[in-house]
């Protein structure tokens, strides 16, 4: 089954994908009993939300919300907070976040961002931009990456990174960056775009944009690596990105890169496909795939951003590990230092969601809608 969805993972995945019929169930389910490894109701975490991108051209997005106050697990929440728009929450999910109070989904392929009230899953507007990707936030500011063009078109224009006001949610400014931008960030008032060139194989596009936030231009393009994607920050002011190369035989590598001096400094012969950093721990796995080996190899691991280097341990007790067929998202909770690790599966039936305690060891798990991937804590 792995190998039948590959081609569309391959060519699809720059906008994520797979599944089959839309679940339209409401499902709860209780991971935790209150009193029973639950953390604190007092804590500032109340639960997070998890957004499952759900095949592509099947509409079946959806949003789940773990509930840490009544310890459950509630399945398609957006269907039940808004049980009068049609469609669902739409054409695949492709990321999401917290700001304030408002929830913010990307749902790429239907075109649109949708902004929610956190607190209960209402829509407050739905905004319109084509082929949206990825989105931080900053000093009052929501910024969307987005490809721009028809999916997969190998003529598509350059991409752009757009700014969204969070009190009047207008796209206020936009600025062009490079071919398919992925994940990107705001630090030190600018911001960092992963550049991909995905729909152009073998044609990727190599560099990080990095955009003057007062004025709202790009004034510089970091050069790294083919088909970069992921991008993240540690306390020091590093970038770390990842590159998927080319698939063939440019292997995928993980790259350090000085803010002050805009150029890498570092890189790691290891894959990528996902990684969140926490205390100057950067939690990661990788599910490379090659063509030439035709098949996937996965691998858990542990990265200290201070001393840049790997640790001898990882966040997965080796007997737990078969349990995951295909990890597809990472996250680790702020306070308990939970693991959170989604599993995709076959990508065509509903996925499950894993929480390890810090020390490796299972703590719960559910069932997820299709190709869960994305989690946002909720405050």
């Amino acid at each position: 089954m792995k190998k039948c969805c590959l081609l569309l993972i391959i060519l699809c995945g720059m906008f994520s994908c797979q599944t089959d019929d839309l679940n339209t169930k409401d499902e709860s389910q209780n991971p935790e009993t209150p009193g029973e490894g639950e953390p604190d109701t007092s804590a500032s975490v109340k639960g997070f939300y998890l957004l499952n991108e759900g095949n592509m051209s099947m509409n079946k997005a959806s949003l789940d919300f773990m509930d840490y106050e009544t310890g459950e697990y509630n399945r398609n929440v957006f269907s039940e907070a808004n049980p009068n728009l049609v469609g669902g929450l739409g054409d695949v999910g492709n990321d999401l976040g917290i700001y304030g109070s408002k929830l913010y989904v990307v749902v790429n392929a239907s075109n649109k961002v949708e902004v929610l009230q956190a607190e209960t899953g209402e829509r407050l507007k739905q905004i319109d931009i084509d082929n949206p990707r990825y989105l931080t936030f900053y000093k009052g500011k929501a910024y969307l990456s987005t490809y721009l063009g028809a999916i997969g078109d190998p003529s598509a224009p350059n991409g752009i990174v757009a700014e969204i006001d969070t009190t009047s949610l207008e796209i206020t400014r936009r600025v062009e960056v490079g071919r398919q931008p992925e994940e990107l960030l705001a630090y030190n008032d600018k911001i960092y775009v992963a550049n991909s060139g995905g729909y152009s194989p073998p044609d990727y596009e190599t560099t990080i944009s990095v955009i003057d936030i007062n004025n709202f231009t790009e004034t510089k393009q970091i050069e790294v690596a083919k088909n970069l994607h992921r991008l993240n920050i540690d306390s020091e002011g590093d970038l770390y990105v990842t590159s998927r190369g080319d698939y063939y035989e440019i292997p995928s590598k993980l790259f350090v890169i000085d803010t002050e001096k805009e150029k890498v400094k570092k890189s790691f012969d290891i894959g990528v496909s996902d990684f969140t950093i926490h205390k100057d721990i950067a939690y990661m796995y990788s599910t490379e795939f090659s063509y030439i080996s035709g098949d996937y190899t996965i691998t858990y691991s542990m990265l200290d951003t201070q001393t840049e280097t790997f640790l001898d341990k990882t966040f997965i007790a080796e007997n737990y590990r078969k349990l995951i067929e295909m990890p597809y998202g990472i996250a680790v909770h702020p306070e308990t230092d939970d693991v959170f690790i989604t599993d995709a599966k076959d990508y065509v039936t509903p996925g499950n969601l894993y929480c390890f305690t810090p020390q490796g060891e299972l703590k719960w798990s559910v069932e997820t809608g299709d190709i869960p991937a994305h989690i946002a804590f909720k405050y």
